[in-house]
């Protein structure tokens, strides 16, 4: 329902931003750029939903392996303690335990093609308890707030695009990611903890998120031990072994129980085409709106109006160029990255918004673009507060990631 609002409001403000445009400033082509603007992102969400089709069929394949071969079954057991408790409607050694671990531990490895098939697998599993087909389930927001939060442990991609625009040390923004992307993560469980009035003072919990943050200490201890120049290699490398690592133990799991891989896999792959075309309407529609929220000029006002009041307040604004990022990335990953990209090119990749776009772009995740996606794969139409709890997390990274840059380069 929320959605809904969201989009019907993003589609209105913008036809409204391009009526003031024309009519006080005489921009007589605003309309013929935000029009061109729904064409355009009509055909962005139709390539990339085929573009996926690869990547899904791949992924779903491996998983009907794993599933097959009881690896992921292993995988729901191993984090059952813990998702017995965040997710207390799903039955203990439920399948859907093990996918979505697979999905949160691909997004934690910036493995974006490896984690969306593992998540609408998820959300697939999730969908078949659910009594009230077209209203998320508790653990279906659950989920779901937890991909909007982003938990970045490897920001590979962001690395890369720092490296190709001259950024003298690309891996100068790994530790202020992960501290921003944590505390992401960390309001977006706890958001949806009050909502759902779970326990968060259980040993369990407590106990899982002390264990994270530790883990995540170690990993800052040992990158802190490695060549800055060659921590994006070693980043690379690390994901792309454990990525490896899954598929030969699913298949060897799959092996053992005399399961024929081949064909567990293409009964799989056949799921992922499915997958593929069920989603494209519903990705047009998210693109679209957004298309035309920016191609009226309604973004660059925003950004305008919140820059001008937080000068007005006395707060330094030399973050404010980098807003853009930070609006968009809720609503359009490669949006944001194209802003990210575009800041970097003006101001520089080593200059303070050049690594504050990085820090925004890795803190966060596509909040709308992955709640339109995975609910509108199982046809959820209320989707109840996932919205607010995911935009909290937005909110917390956010904040995060602007107060960590002026601590580490301001």
């Amino acid at each position: 329902m929320i959605l809904n609002y969201i989009w019907i409001a993003l589609i209105f403000i913008a036809v409204l931003v391009g009526i003031i445009q024309f009519a006080f400033f005489g921009q007589v082509d605003i309309f013929n750029q935000i029009l061109n603007s729904t064409f355009d992102s009509a055909k962005s969400g139709f390539e990339i939903s085929i573009g996926l089709t690869g990547a899904l069929s791949l992924w779903l394949g491996i998983m009907k392996i794993g599933e097959k071969g009881g690896v992921v079954q292993a995988f729901s057991r191993v984090v059952a303690p813990f998702f017995t408790r965040i997710f207390p409607e799903v039955p203990k050694g439920h399948p859907a335990f093990g996918s979505m671990f697979m999905n949160i531990s691909a997004n934690m490895l910036g493995l974006d093609n490896a984690a969306t098939p593992m998540g609408l697998k998820a959300m697939q599993q999730l969908q078949e308890l659910n009594p009230q087909k077209e209203r998320a389930t508790n653990a279906m927001i659950m989920f779901l707030v937890l991909n909007t939060s982003g938990l970045t442990l490897v920001p590979v991609s962001i690395m890369v695009y720092r490296a190709q625009l001259g950024a003298a040390n690309p891996a100068d923004v790994f530790l202020p990611i992960l501290l921003a992307t944590y505390f992401s993560t960390l309001a977006g469980l706890i958001s949806v903890c009050i909502a759902q009035k779970i326990n968060m003072f259980n040993k369990v919990i407590i106990g899982v998120i002390g264990g994270m943050t530790a883990i995540i200490g170690l990993l800052l201890w040992g990158a802190s031990l490695l060549p800055q120049d060659k921590l994006t290699t070693y980043s690379t490398v690390f994901a792309s072994v454990l990525l490896l690592t899954v598929i030969v133990v699913f298949i060897i799991a799959a092996m053992r129980q005399k399961i024929n891989v081949y064909d567990a896999f293409i009964e799989g792959a056949k799921d992922g085409f499915k997958t593929a075309i069920g989603i494209i309407p519903y990705l047009i529609a998210i693109l679209v709106a957004v298309g035309m929220f920016r191609a009226s000029g309604a973004m660059d006002l925003l950004v305008n109006g919140l820059g001008a009041l937080f000068a007005l307040i006395g707060l330094n604004t030399d973050f404010v160029p980098a807003l853009p990022t930070a609006l968009m990335k809720p609503l359009s990953g490669s949006g944001a990255r194209g802003l990210m990209v575009d800041a970097m090119t003006q101001y520089g990749a080593d200059s303070f918004v050049g690594r504050l776009v990085s820090i925004l772009q890795g803190a966060t995740d596509t909040t709308f673009y992955i709640l339109a996606v995975y609910f509108g794969y199982v046809g959820i139409k209320d989707s109840r507060y996932a919205v607010v709890c995911g935009l909290i997390a937005d909110l917390a990274g956010i904040i995060a990631a602007i107060l960590i840059a002026y601590l580490f380069f301001h």
